[in-house]
């Protein structure tokens, strides 16, 4: 039995979310296992019903769950900054959800704007630090609203929080079996003192995993790598920011964020799952948004929670529907409504 806190969020996150949860009923069934799920109305509309964003008491339940899954948070009449702040960035920091986790893999069938590479070139992963650098709020104002005014955002980045991503990223590169090989991304020709403990302590770390290749490029030479060799990764590893910026960029080769899904994960309690979309609010109610994205991190759930089978059983019907039934993975393009391509994906589980 395992516990499943949903937050459908805001615009198109509840239409994506239902045809997860479509989908886990279908493989639940052909795998025999349970979960019970429990609702939250966390978002946009009730921010602008009470003022809430995200309730202690809600916080404090979230740790009692095997996994959150969550759909999409962000509402076009709230200033930006205060959903992400108050509830994303806090389920991260009070949850310690400390990795980030992005598969970059492009499926068969599915359009990529890379000229002639394919699902044999793009197929890496992405390991970012979720809790600390320049997303850690330390810093401030001075002389605010004056000519004189000055803004300071310092990255944080502790010992700790650096070696307990650098060790998951070293066991994941391990486990995934592929090439062994883990990229390093930083600054350090700039940024001398946080990437001078990021490359100390992954050196050090390496010396425990001797059949992992070692491999550093700095970011700007990392974004131009994904679009001319992607073959060359296997597992990269860098900070927040970084992180952040570079899987976007990672997204669009895959197919776009229709199909990007991540995980937030805390190794050691609660993880959470989204589609990297965001809430899409011009197409909330149309049934015309791409649920894959949603289906994709509904599979990273399941393979974190220990139900390796069926995350492979969901992952083999993203294949089969993205490259037979989809002619797009675009909104309004892909030949069949939201709801459609959830039913195409829970029966090939069915009949599988």
């Amino acid at each position: 039995m395992y516990k499943i806190a949903v937050v459908p969020g805001d615009g198109t996150g509840p239409e994506v979310v239902r045809e997860g949860l479509k989908v886990l009923e279908a493989v639940a069934q052909k795998k025999n296992f349970t979960y019970e799920l429990t609702d939250y109305d966390l978002g946009g509309e009730r921010y602008k019903r009470t003022g809430e964003t995200l309730p202690d008491s809600v916080l404090e339940e979230f740790r009692s769950f095997n996994a959150i899954y969550l759909g999409a948070i962000g509402h076009p009449d709230v200033t930006p900054g205060i959903l992400e702040k108050q509830i994303l960035l806090r389920m991260r920091f009070d949850l310690d959800l400390y990795i980030n986790l992005r598969p970059v893999k492009l499926f068969p069938g599915v359009d990529t704007p890379i000229k002639d590479k394919g699902p044999e070139e793009i197929d890496y992963v992405v390991v970012r630090e979720n809790t600390e650098g320049l997303y850690a709020g330390s810093g401030g104002f001075l002389k605010k609203g004056t000519p004189d005014e000055v803004a300071i955002q310092e990255s944080v980045n502790t010992r700790k929080g650096v070696e307990r991503c650098l060790r998951y990223a070293f066991e994941l590169c391990q486990k995934r079996n592929k090439d062994k090989k883990l990229t390093l991304c930083g600054k350090t020709n700039v940024l001398t003192y946080a990437f001078d403990l990021w490359q100390r302590t992954y050196n050090e770390i390496a010396e425990e995993y001797p059949e992992i290749t070692r491999d550093y490029a700095h970011v700007d030479a990392i974004c131009m790598w994904m679009v001319k060799n992607p073959e060359w990764f296997d597992v990269i590893v860098t900070d927040n920011m970084f992180g952040d910026i570079i899987t976007d960029l990672a997204a669009m080769t895959q197919g776009g964020v229709g199909v990007a899904a991540g995980g937030n994960i805390n190794p050691e309690g609660v993880s959470m799952f989204e589609p990297m979309g965001g809430s899409a609010p011009k197409y909330t109610g149309q049934n015309v948004i791409n649920p894959i994205a949603a289906i994709a991190a509904l599979q990273m759930m399941l393979y974190v929670l220990g139900e390796e089978d069926a995350a492979k059983l969901v992952e083999d019907a993203v294949k089969k529907v993205a490259s037979q039934d989809m002619k797009s993975m675009a909104a309004g393009r892909m030949g069949y409504s939201t709801s459609e391509v959830g039913d195409l994906l829970a029966d090939y589980i069915a009949k599988a």
